[in-house]
């Protein structure tokens, strides 16, 4: 697919998912507005909008209607936000600069942090219940995005991240360590898309194979990004990994060898999606876009 193409749908579901969140979200001047204006400011204007556009490109390349996923694609970004705002406190990582302006913690205070991380969770699984697709397709992502989220996923994987802190894993161990914590969520994503056109079974299994590979694709490059970048051009912290002395892939491989995983990374999503012809076209290129950013 030409990248203009791709540009132009992926630019297009990001207009989608705003204004499907920016509807689901309670009205800043609504009570108690302190609460309110913090969720939006999680939530809007910012962000690669990665998970929304893998649950658009995975539902369309089979077959669903686009206005079918709209909620899902809303709530696993409001999944996101809410991890990102609890991720961001003193007790976490402490982090003043998200999406390029002030954590929430910072731009309001600690407690309506919690608070607006709290909301924002509950209110991706409302708007998943209450969304126009079937029951059955409902229930199925109710119970997806509630295992990916939880213990057996991201909350599972960023313990393991708190208490890995300092140590030198093995490179299983930290493998399994961000598919809970950063996997869970993508492929997730991808799922929400596949249950909304109602794929069958081996089609899940391939997708689920790109996926997982998506998944630890993306945050070997976000590791790599913390040791390479800069905290204008990522619209966060730099160096916070180094800093307080994270597990991560380059720590313990090396730069070199982080980015050979990505291309072996690269090499197994592709041969995943290679059955599926141009239809996975939007995936592919989701697929490179986040192994080449730049944030």
């Amino acid at each position: 697919m030409p990248d203009a193409s791709f540009d132009g749908l992926s630019a297009a579901w990001r207009t989608r998912v705003e204004a499907t969140l920016a509807g689901a979200l309670p009205a800043a001047e609504l009570p108690p507005q302190r609460l309110h204006a913090a969720m939006r400011h999680a939530t809007l204007d910012g962000g690669k909008r990665m998970r929304p556009l893998l649950v658009y490109a995975t539902g369309i390349a089979f077959g669903a209607d686009e206005a079918m996923l709209d909620a899902p694609a809303a709530a696993v970004e409001l999944i996101h936000a809410y991890s990102l705002v609890h991720d961001d406190l003193p007790a976490m990582d402490d982090d003043a600069l998200r999406r390029g302006k002030p954590t929430v913690h910072v731009a309001f205070d600690e407690a309506t942090a919690i608070l607006a991380g709290d909301a924002l969770q509950s209110l991706a699984f409302e708007l998943l219940a209450t969304s126009p697709l079937p029951a059955q397709a409902r229930v199925a992502m109710l119970q997806e995005l509630a295992v990916a989220a939880g213990a057996r996923g991201m909350c599972g994987g960023q313990a393991l991240d708190i208490d890995a802190t300092g140590l030198a894993l093995e490179p299983d161990a930290l493998q399994r360590l961000h598919a809970l914590k950063t996997g869970a969520l993508l492929r997730a994503s991808v799922r929400l898309g596949a249950i909304a056109a109602n794929v069958d079974a081996t089609t899940r299994q391939r997708l689920d194979v790109f996926a997982d590979a998506l998944g630890l694709a993306f945050q070997i490059r976000d590791d790599l990004l913390d040791v390479e970048g800069d905290t204008a051009t990522l619209g966060k912290t730099a160096g916070k990994d180094v800093a307080q002395a994270k597990a991560t892939f380059p720590a313990l491989l090396g730069v070199d060898a982080s980015r050979a995983r990505l291309q072996a990374l690269a090499a197994t999503m592709h041969e995943a999606l290679a059955p599926f012809g141009a239809r996975a076209d939007t995936l592919a290129a989701l697929a490179r876009q986040a192994i080449t950013r730049d944030h």
